[in-house]
């Protein structure tokens, strides 16, 4: 059985902080039948990502098949790695950056440079769970320092000779190249990297919404030609489904145009949000419909966000929405 990665938190229990309702006539009820062209410029996808090209790579052939001025990924992979690669189109590329705290699984096939016993082996990788020091190989796209990452859990699958197959759940910045070696070292024998598989970021799950460069070629020529939306639906998702690993707060209608104009969140903005809320956690805000609008850094733990009247309750880290979607009432107010 796999463990847990900090995206599986349990259901959310919710603390009501005031009682309101939201107007109709503003935003998206329903977020699951978003117009599609809104969608094409809103977006996040669950790409399976081939060996050879680079993550840059896949972002422009993405960006090709959806005609799309912008397209980004969350989370690189090495070129000759395979797997989940999170893409924003449009303005979706501002979530990516909430999926750094929710955790990746990796399956990695590692082999071992020389014979060791199973249950050395099996002890020294039991070692390797929690936090640990890395430095990122030669071959990064960041600065060579010491840093701390930490592998949530590790899973053996098979041992054979000298190839060991395992699950690894662990934290954003990780390298399994590295951890591989490091293990090595500590057997004794050294080791190396073979293969590597990217299951899982978050809620991106690779039996779910797993969708190649050909399938989405597939579904947009369907959709252009035919009109047909149904397969460009199924690997089209909505930048909400990239927040959902985050605790939430719930905003008023008359709160969230402030926001969107980069004004931090207010206690009187604030409805519903999760009771796990600890000061300093990264939450998602959100409107009453459920829509995505925001990032922030909670400044105050749940419990005392629920008794506040006034005063600035979440910073704000990243605006998703638009502005204009909800009408800007803060400016009555101002005036």
């Amino acid at each position: 059985m796999l463990g847990r990665l900090p995206a599986d938190r349990p259901d959310d229990t919710i603390v009501l902080v005031s009682d309101t309702t939201t107007n109709p006539d503003f935003g998206f009820s329903d977020l699951d039948s978003l117009p599609i062209q809104y969608l094409l410029r809103n977006g996040v996808i669950c790409l399976d990502k081939p060996a050879g090209p680079t993550s840059h790579e896949v972002a422009t052939w993405v960006r090709k098949i959806l005609k799309s001025d912008r397209v980004g990924h969350g989370g690189t992979l090495d070129p000759a790695v395979t797997g989940i690669l999170p893409m924003g189109i449009g303005d979706g590329t501002k979530v990516m950056q909430a999926l750094l705290p929710a955790g990746k699984v990796y399956v990695c096939l590692m082999e071992l440079h020389g014979p060791a016993d199973e249950s050395d082996l099996r002890s020294v990788i039991a070692e390797f769970v929690g936090k640990i020091y890395q430095k990122p190989p030669l071959r990064s796209a960041v600065k060579r320092v010491l840093r701390v990452r930490e592998i949530y859990y590790i899973d053996i699958l098979e041992i054979k000779g000298r190839f060991v197959l395992f699950n690894v759940g662990c934290q954003a910045g990780t390298y399994i190249r590295k951890l591989c070696f490091d293990i090595g070292e500590a057997i004794g024998q050294g080791a190396h990297m073979r293969e590597l598989r990217r299951t899982r970021v978050g809620n991106f799950l690779e039996d779910e919404h797993l969708c190649s460069l050909y399938d989405l070629k597939d579904a947009y020529e369907f959709y252009i030609e035919d009109g047909d939306e149904t397969e460009l639906r199924r690997y089209l998702l909505p930048i909400e489904f990239a927040l959902k690993h985050l605790p939430i707060m719930k905003l008023r209608d008359s709160a969230v145009d402030a926001i969107c104009h980069g004004a931090d969140l207010a206690a009187s903005g604030v409805v519903e949000i999760s009771s796990d809320i600890m000061k300093g956690d990264l939450v998602a805000l959100k409107t009453l419909k459920n829509e995505g609008i925001a990032i922030a850094r909670s400044e105050h733990p749940a419990s005392k966000i629920s008794t506040m009247r006034s005063g600035i309750v979440a910073k704000i880290e990243r605006v998703f929405m638009e502005r204009g979607r909800y009408p800007p009432m803060w400016k009555k107010k101002e005036a």
